[in-house]
């Protein structure tokens, strides 16, 4: 996990500096959509974790990737997880999350079960799932 320094709350309640590590708050100006986000970041307890919030929406999928690519790299897997309601924590409505675990991996689906790569056929999509036994 890298955090942008650059973009460091540097005053007021959330006030850090680069003596903290991964840890602090962040306000990213997005490329996307010329908005900006506020990320909170954090890398104990084993997990790595930015939570991304807006004032007015949920972050959208464009906006949830970038900043993703910001903190952890464009190569790097991430989770968000969508915990039981049982487990459900909101301090803020319009906040999603980022996970990562610190030296441990995580179970990835193979690329062709999230989607088509290139040109591929429903009979090509039908025929690996039941390769795969699907």
């Amino acid at each position: 996990m890298q955090v942008p320094d650059r973009f460091r709350s540097r005053y007021g309640r959330h006030a850090t500096d680069e003596s903290y590590g991964n840890n602090g708050a962040f306000v990213v100006p997005l490329k996307t959509n010329k908005q900006t986000v506020f990320v909170i970041a954090s890398d104990g307890g084993g997990w790595e974790h930015v939570s991304v919030s807006r004032q007015d929406r949920c972050p959208t999928w464009a906006e949830m990737c970038e900043v993703k690519d910001l903190f952890f790299g464009s190569d790097e897997w991430v989770l968000q997880y969508h915990p039981a309601a049982s487990d459900y924590v909101n301090v803020h409505p319009f906040c999603l999350h980022l996970w990562r675990p610190i030296g441990a991996d995580f179970p990835k689906p193979d690329a062709w079960m999230v989607g088509p790569l290139g040109k591929v056929s429903k009979s090509d999509i039908e025929r690996l799932a039941a390769e795969a036994g699907l």
